[in-house]
């Protein structure tokens, strides 16, 4: 049967950290993927590809949550991103409002030196987030978004991806856009 399972899995040492060091969007249907040959959950390509760098730094996750219904003999991943960017700026309002229009391909780096592909199928929707100024002077003043995939499979990992460059693995071309310090 193909669902037997393969291996078990000992205690690892207690060396990640959680957090998000930055987030890549790419737009959809941009990225030609291809997978490592022996292992599906890792990507191999992107082609060749722009992609545009959000840097982060605290109050952000990355989160993929199994549902699966004997019921009905179904099984999906949901994947959820929440980011905080801080400072409002008019480009990013309407690069964020780009964003809530369309339904990219994000990249998540984090600081174990992973990079996952999100929404590698169906892309991803912001489903929530907020603009905000704060209250008190020492509030944050910003964007929170909220992006969700839903997928047949988890996100996969990026070949070779380490802690300083989340496509050092890939073969093909990827362009990284810089954001700007606005």
């Amino acid at each position: 049967m193909a669902c037997d399972l393969t291996k078990g899995r000992k205690e690892p040492c207690k060396d990640s950290v959680g957090g998000i060091k930055a987030v890549y969007f790419a737009d959809f249907g941009d990225l030609t993927l291809t997978y490592d040959s022996t292992d599906t959950d890792v990507v191999d390509s992107f082609g060749s590809v722009t992609v545009f760098e959000y840097d982060l730094k605290g109050n952000s996750s990355f989160e993929q949550t199994f549902n699966s219904s004997r019921e009905n003999g179904t099984s999906f991943f949901e994947q959820t991103l929440n980011i905080t960017l801080k400072k409002l700026t008019v480009q990013d309002h309407k690069e964020l409002k780009l964003m809530s229009y369309g339904r990219p391909h994000i990249v998540v780096h984090d600081y174990n030196g992973n990079a996952f592909l999100m929404g590698a199928e169906h892309g991803c929707d912001v489903t929530g987030g907020t603009i905000v100024t704060g209250a008190a002077m020492g509030d944050m003043s910003g964007y929170t978004l909220t992006f969700t995939a839903m997928e047949q499979l988890p996100a996969n990992f990026l070949e070779g991806a380490t802690e300083a460059n989340a496509f050092a693995g890939l073969t093909g071309t990827v362009t990284v856009t810089q954001g700007t310090n606005s």
